[in-house]
């Protein structure tokens, strides 16, 4: 067997790295990016086809690799017709040992061979579930099952673990490298997580940044429930007090160096809350929101400043990030301002 390699790098130095490595055209494809520790410290594994010079490069010996070699597309080839293969989905997320995949209606008749067909793929996996969209006040998943039964897993990313069940609450995979920055921040730290769902920022910076206290208000029961199995199951309940019910009322005063808002859709009509919650000394808030990409990030830059003004504080904005694509033409961003 021949010896995989893989470059070793801090995470904040990683993407600049892999772009390195893309154009000297030496990373393995077959492999994913591993997160590691060492020494308290967090790293990222780039695999790569050869010892790399001037750079930390190592041998991996439990190297994970992305699907099997056979895509789903090809696995259905000459079992349904040629048309509907098209329409075959490229992409699903896995979490914990769930496919998650959402699949066109007009080939609606195939739904279960692409679920049984996905369990093929990753046989480590015992449930594929249609993603349908998103519904009601909580924001909850729309879900079918199309092949097994249990829709509750436990998921881990960042060497931390969430339980969740996926027909329940949402759990994002597409953000994961603002995960990664806030799991760097806050050491010493009080920080007030206003829409904390099951764990999503607030177990992570529990767990890695070893800040004084955490604050996790989520409103919706169900999140709740495994907000606070999360908290029990990191070991991180002496750092993160966990609070049922509206941001609006729990949020607390003039208490934190660091406020999360990681919700997005009515995020801005609790602005005034989070930035109350910060310290008369001065702290950051991390603002996310869902901005059309023409007041892209003019909007929400001065939906802070609208809002500080009110209050009677001072606003410097640090950086503003993309995180993702949210729907065609609407990006979700995060702004973080330094609130006096």
């Amino acid at each position: 067997m021949s010896v995989k390699r893989a470059v070793v790098v801090p995470v904040s130095e990683a993407e600049a790295i892999r772009k390195e490595l893309l154009k000297m055209e030496v990373l393995d494809h077959e492999r994913k990016i591993k997160e590691s520790t060492l020494d308290g410290k967090d790293f990222l594994e780039i695999p790569v086809i050869c010892e790399i010079t001037g750079m930390d490069t190592i041998e991996q010996h439990s190297p994970e690799y992305y699907g099997k070699s056979q895509s789903l597309r090809t696995r259905l080839e000459g079992t349904i017709p040629e048309t509907d293969l098209k329409l075959i989905p490229s992409g699903w997320h896995v979490v914990g040992k769930i496919i998650v995949v959402s699949i066109d209606e007009r080939i609606e008749e195939h739904k279960h061979l692409i679920a049984r067909e996905l369990l093929g793929i990753y046989p480590y996996c015992h449930t594929v579930v249609r993603d349908l969209g998103i519904e009601g006040q909580f924001r909850q998943p729309k879900r079918e099952i199309l092949e097994g039964t249990s829709t509750e897993t436990t998921h881990k990313e960042h060497n931390c673990l969430f339980r969740l069940d996926v027909t329940k609450v949402m759990f994002s995979k597409g953000n994961l490298y603002e995960k990664n920055i806030m799991s760097k921040a806050g050491s010493n730290e009080t920080i007030v997580d206003m829409f904390a769902g099951i764990g999503y920022f607030s177990i992570p910076i529990a767990f890695h940044s070893k800040p004084s206290k955490i604050y996790a208000i989520e409103l919706n029961p169900e999140s709740f429930e495994y907000l606070q199995e999360n908290i029990r199951l990191n070991k991180v309940e002496h750092v993160v007090e966990a609070l049922n019910g509206n941001c609006a009322v729990l949020t607390p005063q003039g208490v934190a160096d660091r406020v999360l808002m990681g919700y997005v859709g009515t995020t801005h009509e609790y602005l005034e809350y989070g930035i109350r919650a910060i310290k008369s000394t001065g702290g950051m808030l991390h603002y996310h929101e869902t901005v059309p990409e023409k007041l892209m990030f003019e909007r929400p830059v001065s939906r802070i400043m609208e809002a500080a003004l009110r209050e009677g504080r001072q606003v410097e904005i640090r950086e503003c990030r993309k995180v993702k694509k949210y729907s065609p033409g609407v990006w979700h961003v995060v702004v973080d301002a330094w609130i006096e």
